[in-house]
């Protein structure tokens, strides 16, 4: 990427994500020194913007380092100014630029549970915020080496896919952007006000409550890139049985194959061919973490592979996801937890969902 595709990616993220006004309190975060050209860029931007930028760059395996070492106070000890960013900034741009996407894979599930678990009332607290239009964030990726070899691809193809995944490869991204918002909006009208979600499928058949839930129409405010309708169900009404046939991935682990059942809202079963100790570990985490907190449809057809990172794969066009954990209160959610983890699953192999019994989307396409 050249400095006007650098320049071209930072504009997008602060004049259209998040719209950065003036003498806002902006935290810029990335998690290693590979992200410096954009994350330079971004400062620029929101400096021109008239906000005040702050820049938290991270040391590539703190994390683990903590995991291992922290002792139950330490795990249970929140940053303060970590607090005062969660709570007072108005704006948070998230740059992932892993340089090993692995380095938490063979770390102690039970410890990272229990540190996601004190972090919920944080985490809640802040999508509160967004809720209610007082905070805005979006998360985006620098291509890495790392994200590239996860993906099977060369670090050129990858960064030719995150490019064409984003519509930066156009004059205006942003305008396209709009348009797939609109595009979107027509799907969101038709699905709120409805009740009853049935999403059918190899291994699957269930069922949602979505009466009263709101329907939110995702278009690059939160995520870049984006593409994708989403709700938050009613919380002990997801029924039946749900296969995913994609690898999931979560913090470095990998479950495979993963067959779900839950009755009242809540998983009941869970298997995978491959990671079920970590799935059942994650599913145990809290309260919270053995219900539904999110059911979307995924609408970008830029991204059609599975790549190892949920950023693209859960926008995959012909698939949907669930998540289990924290439900979002902008959808009329209330579900909290320390987990949100989202499972995808491929909807192009005769896959259908209903909508108070009208079939509404088939192999991987919207019919209405």
């Amino acid at each position: 990427m050249n400095n006007n595709l650098w320049e071209k990616y930072a504009k997008v993220l602060v004049e259209y994500s998040v719209n950065v006004q003036p003498e806002e309190l902006t935290v810029i975060r990335t998690d290693s020194y590979l992200s410096q050209p954009l994350i330079k860029e971004i400062y620029k931007q929101v400096l021109l913007r008239g906000g005040y930028p702050v820049v938290r760059m991270g040391v590539e395996g703190l994390n683990e380092v903590f995991i291992k070492n922290a002792t139950d106070k330490q795990l249970e000890y929140i940053d303060p100014m970590l607090e005062v960013e969660y709570k007072q900034a108005k704006n948070m741009i998230s740059i992932g630029a892993p340089l090993n996407i692995k380095n938490m894979a063979r770390s102690d599930a039970m410890k990272m549970a229990k540190r996601a678990s004190v972090m919920k009332d944080l985490s809640a607290a802040m999508m509160q915020r967004t809720a209610d239009g007082d905070f805005n964030w979006v998360i985006a990726d620098f291509p890495t080496n790392a994200l590239a070899q996860e993906a099977k691809m060369s670090l050129d193809e990858y960064t030719e896919f995150l490019i064409k995944a984003c519509y930066l490869h156009l004059d205006n991204p942003v305008e396209k952007w709009k348009q797939i918002a609109q595009e979107q909006k027509r799907i969101e009208d038709y699905l709120n006000g409805k009740s009853k979600l049935r999403i059918t499928g190899e291994k699957t058949d269930i069922t949602f409550n979505v009466s009263g839930r709101i329907w939110k129409n995702c278009a690059g405010e939160y995520n870049f890139p984006d593409g994708e309708v989403y709700t938050s169900p009613v919380e002990d009404s997801a029924q039946g049985q749900i296969y995913f046939d994609f690898p999931q991935i979560y913090r470095g682990n990998e479950a495979q194959k993963v067959l779900l059942t839950l009755e009242k809202g809540k998983v009941v079963d869970a298997k995978a061919e491959k990671g079920e100790d970590f799935l059942l570990k994650m599913l145990d985490m809290d309260e919270g973490s053995r219900f539904v907190g999110e059911i979307a449809i995924g609408t970008n057809e830029m991204i059609q592979d599975i790549t190892g990172n949920i950023l693209f794969d859960e926008k995959i066009g012909g698939s949907i996801h669930m998540a289990i954990g924290a439900s979002y209160p902008e959808a009329g959610g209330k579900n909290v937890s320390g987990l949100h983890w989202d499972l995808i699953k491929n909807m192009k192999n005769g896959g259908k969902i209903y909508v108070d019994d009208v079939l509404i989307y088939e192999n991987g396409k919207f019919i209405i």
